[in-house]
């Protein structure tokens, strides 16, 4: 029934089945939990301990005559998922194993189509520490000719690698298992290249990640560093915000933009923390008077050349950072004003500013030179009082937010159309999805947050890892088509292929967070496979530990620094029907 229901999209909730177990069918865009050691089709069964309130309790048990039924589960708050003991899984995987089979006509299930893969999440309380137990059909075009039957078993977490199985040893196993005469070997690695991880003592959570995943033919050992000929995908997950990001000060700037735009939406200003010590009134005043002294002294001002620098925190860049994203040279008057302006802290600072540009502009003291192509109502001042006539404006309601939301949303839009173009990753034409003015303000904004996601993401990878254009700029435009057609999401985790020798040395002489062999024998539907695994994170969500990712703190062999790892073993047993 659930196979049936999930023809058309997957249930939003498990089901029970004879009050103990909870069916989750499992696939589209949801992770499937078993993905680190099962790469076979979806979606998937995935069997677990149910856990239920006792409404629920007393309700199964007014519905004896039924054995299947939608479970109306509380949301878990608890520590996850919960196992079943490894008999009541073998016991599932039987019942499932038995209705799939044609030569058992009495269970009136002769006709079902080929269900998908079942997994059962186990507690490890056999010998074998077994952590699941599946079974995936095998199959004959749209005959299913019998069952694959996985066996995982997860050990650990331990630093002593001197208990870790030899290769030839898995290989004898293997040929002894499926009498197989001739076996092949696949490797896998995965090193994490960066994480956000600690500044001083402080540990700080955060969802950044940089790692790579490694795979080549031929394993020579356990534990053997991938050779340069290898594939390997690098994965990059950057959340913005790290006060240690190289683009920090940009990232500050857009929290501003972000509130004056959630300002127009709502009517309520959170300021945030101000970017510079000194108030904006006196940033601006002090600006204004400047551009006076110019005028008065030879008539130009706004000279492209004469246009104030500003820098990001030097402290927190290195130097090529600092030739990459310095600010533009090309600042006109609106622009380097919301300069000025970042650091305003209250509605009445902001009336202040504008108050004081208002006026120089109505005096004619300054005669600002600003770029062409932009509606802003500052920019429309400006112009008008090029021709001394300077129509009343009313500094009041959300008249001041907007006038300062407008001009932070222009000058941000350049200043990351001129990392793109000036680093040589993206033509204006490719960036006009990202800058343009035919969407809504809250639209607008929304794309100026992907630029900056973007802009993270390259400035990391550069300053992180040192890549060059050859790698930055593929990247670019996998991020680039990625949010063309997604919303923000800070979490996603882009993918490029590169080549080994381009962060060797970041991992060379690290720790894998997981290693991996896979030895195989046999073609096609006739294929089987023995996988072993070492990985520094619990494989199973269901027997996590709190040791997960860490080092021993005991000596081993002498090394004083020695990766807990935990062991999984996944073996594959055929059971043929014809």
């Amino acid at each position: 029934r659930i196979h049936e229901e999930g023809r058309e999209s997957i249930p939003e909730h498990p089901y029970l089945y004879e009050s103990d177990v909870e069916i989750c069918l499992v696939g589209g865009s949801c992770q499937s939990p078993i993905g680190r050691f099962w790469n076979g089709s979806t979606p998937v069964y995935i069997l677990q301990k149910a856990t239920h309130s006792e409404e629920s309790d007393s309700l199964e048990e007014s519905k004896t005559d039924e054995a299947l039924s939608p479970c109306e589960l509380l949301p878990r708050e608890g520590p996850g998922p919960a196992a079943l003991s490894v008999a009541r899984a073998r016991q599932l995987v039987s019942l499932y194993t038995m209705v799939q089979n044609p030569n058992v006509p009495h269970l009136g299930m002769s006709d079902l189509a080929v269900l998908p893969p079942l997994w059962v999440r186990c507690d490890g309380s056999d010998p074998q520490h077994t952590c699941w137990i599946g079974a995936e059909p095998l199959t004959d075009g749209k005959k299913i000719t019998g069952i694959n039957i996985y066996m995982v078993s997860c050990h650990g977490p331990t630093a002593d690698k001197t208990c870790f199985t030899s290769l030839e040893e898995l290989k004898m196993e293997h040929k002894r298992r499926h009498h197989s005469s001739v076996v092949t070997t696949k490797g896998f690695a995965q090193y994490e290249l960066i994480q956000v991880a600690a500044i001083g003592d402080t540990i700080i959570e955060s969802g950044s990640n940089i790692y790579v995943d490694i795979t080549w033919d031929i394993v020579d050992k356990i534990l053997e560093t991938p050779p340069l000929i290898s594939a390997a995908t690098l994965n990059i997950a950057l959340e913005c915000g790290d006060p240690r990001s190289p683009v920090y000060q940009v990232y500050r700037e857009l929290q501003l933009l972000l509130a004056l735009a959630e300002s127009l939406k709502t009517g309520v200003t959170e300021w945030p923390e101000p970017l510079e010590s000194e108030s904006a009134v006196e940033l601006v005043q002090e600006f204004l008077t400047d551009l006076k002294k110019k005028l008065d002294g030879d008539g130009i001002s706004g000279n492209k050349n004469e246009t104030e620098t500003i820098k990001c925190d030097a402290a927190a860049v290195d130097s090529y950072i600092k030739s990459i994203f310095s600010e533009r040279g090309d600042l006109d008057f609106a622009e380097q004003l919301w300069c000025k302006m970042r650091s305003v802290s209250s509605y009445q600072e902001l009336i202040d500013c504008f108050t004081l540009v208002i006026k120089s502009l109505e005096r004619g003291e300054i005669q600002p030179w600003i770029h062409q192509g932009s509606s802003s109502l500052l920019r429309t001042l400006i112009q008008q009082s090029y021709h001394g006539r300077m129509e009343g404006v009313a500094l009041s309601g959300i008249t001041p937010i907007q006038m300062l939301f407008e001009i932070g949303l222009d000058k941000m839009k350049k200043d990351y159309v001129s990392f793109f173009i000036g680093q040589e990753l993206a033509t204006l034409t490719y960036l006009d999805y990202f800058i343009s003015t035919s969407v809504d303000l809250q639209e607008q904004v929304h794309r100026v947050q992907k630029l900056h996601h973007m802009l993270e993401i390259m400035v990391n990878c550069r300053a992180l890892l040192q890549f060059r254009h050859e790698n930055l700029f593929p990247l670019t435009q996998i991020c680039m088509k990625y949010y063309k057609e997604n919303p923000l999401n800070e979490k996603h985790v882009f993918q490029l292929p590169i080549r080994p020798a381009v962060v060797k040395k970041f991992y060379q002489n690290e720790h894998p967070e997981m290693w991996k062999v896979e030895i195989s024998s046999g073609h096609r539907a006739k294929e089987v496979k023995t996988m072993w695994q070492v990985s520094t994170n619990p494989p199973v969500e269901h027997m996590a530990s709190n040791h997960s990712g860490l080092f021993s703190d005991s000596t081993v062999d002498g090394n004083s620094k020695e990766r807990l790892y935990f062991v999984t073993m996944t073996t594959c047993s055929p059971v043929h029907f014809t």
